[in-house]
This record gives C-alpha cells, structure tokens and sequence, in this order.
C-alpha cells in the first residue's frame, strides 16, 4: 500500500501558523512562539521562509490558488449567472467557515501591525473576486437576456460586501457566528432581485 506524502516542512511552518491563527484570535503571532508550534528553531523556520511576512504570504498564496481554481470550475460547470454567483459566494463562505486560521487573514485583523503589503494582497484578493462576479454578472444579459437591477459594479459590490461582512463577523465572534448562517434562507431572496429582463439573446 502507497502512504500519503508526509507533508513537507514548509507546509508544517505554513499548518503550524493557521493553527495559531486560529487558536491564539486576537493576539499577535511571533515567530519564536511559531518556532515552538512547529517544534524547529527559529532559524530553520528562516531557512524555508525569510520573514514572517513572507509565511503570512504563503498562506495568501493557499487561499488564492485554493479559492480561484475551484471558482474556474464552478464557470466551467455552471452556465447561468444567478447559481454561479451563488456556488461562488457560498464556496468563499465554506471556505472561511472550514479554516478559521485563514478567515482572520481574510478579515484582516490579524494583519494588524504587520507590513502594509500583506494587507494590499488581501485587498488584491477580494478586489479580484469582485472582478470575477461583475463579469459573471455583464456575460448574463447576452446569455440569458438578464441584467443586474443595480448598475454592474454595485452589483457585484453588494454581493463582496455579504462576503467579507459574514466573515467579518465570524472573526469578530471567535468563531462561534458561522458564514454560512442564514445564508441558505438569505441568498434566495437577495437573488430574486438582483437581476431583470433586459435584451433577448440572439
């Protein structure tokens, strides 16, 4: 029988600091402290990754690749414009609900006294997902003969918005408000009115 590969040190450092995240909320990680967590020297956590920042940039990169290759196969799978924005957000939420470590990231209060270049990538990340949805949404009215009932930016802004508001309070409740709370019920109805007949497809 083949064993599943051990995971290598640099996804124990990257394992060891959402763990942290997730268990130590509120309090500022320090890499003497995710040294211990791990269980390696301070300097074998720099032999991997040459400051925190470069970690906590690591774990950006998880979420990115993790959060966009599943979104391309939500496009891939899912044709009309309602269900894929709705399969997009609730993919973020699940994700935020699944890994609480990383919602702090994507909330950013554990970005708090880092450097500014963190918070710019989790800026970038939510700035391209928002991206993602107003195109999803202007790719309708061709489609389906459907337009959002809000100009195309304020949208696709309304829908980010639910995002990071739910994740923000599950942060801010160490956990215990879940993003997919309600949302089974709240999508629904947000959905009936986000879009309206405009120009019949050829």
């Amino acid at each position: 029988m083949t064993q599943a590969t051990p995971p290598s040190r640099r996804e124990q450092i990257l394992q060891g600091l959402a763990m942290m995240l997730e268990e130590d909320s509120g309090k500022r990680i320090t890499v003497a402290a995710l040294a211990r967590q791990v269980g390696v020297s301070e300097a074998a956590l720099y032999r991997h990754f040459p400051s925190k920042a470069r970690m906590f940039e690591g774990l950006i990169e998880f979420i990115e690749q993790t959060l966009f290759e599943r979104i391309n196969r939500i496009l891939e799978e899912v044709p009309e414009a309602l269900p894929r924005c709705g399969q997009i957000l609730t993919l973020v939420l699940a994700f935020a609900e699944k890994n609480p470590g990383l919602s702090r990231l994507l909330g950013g209060d554990a970005l708090t006294g880092e450097t500014a270049r963190l918070r710019l990538r989790i800026h970038q990340l939510f700035e391209r997902l928002e991206t993602q949805l107003k195109q999803v949404l202007r790719e309708a009215e061709p489609r389906e003969g459907l337009r959002p009932s809000l100009p195309t930016p304020a949208a696709a802004n309304l829908l980010i918005a639910q995002v990071e508001g739910r994740i923000s309070q599950y942060v801010r409740s160490d956990f215990r408000r879940l993003p997919t709370e309600h949302w089974d019920d709240q999508w629904p109805v947000l959905s009936a009115r986000l879009m309206r007949e405009g120009v019949q497809p050829a």
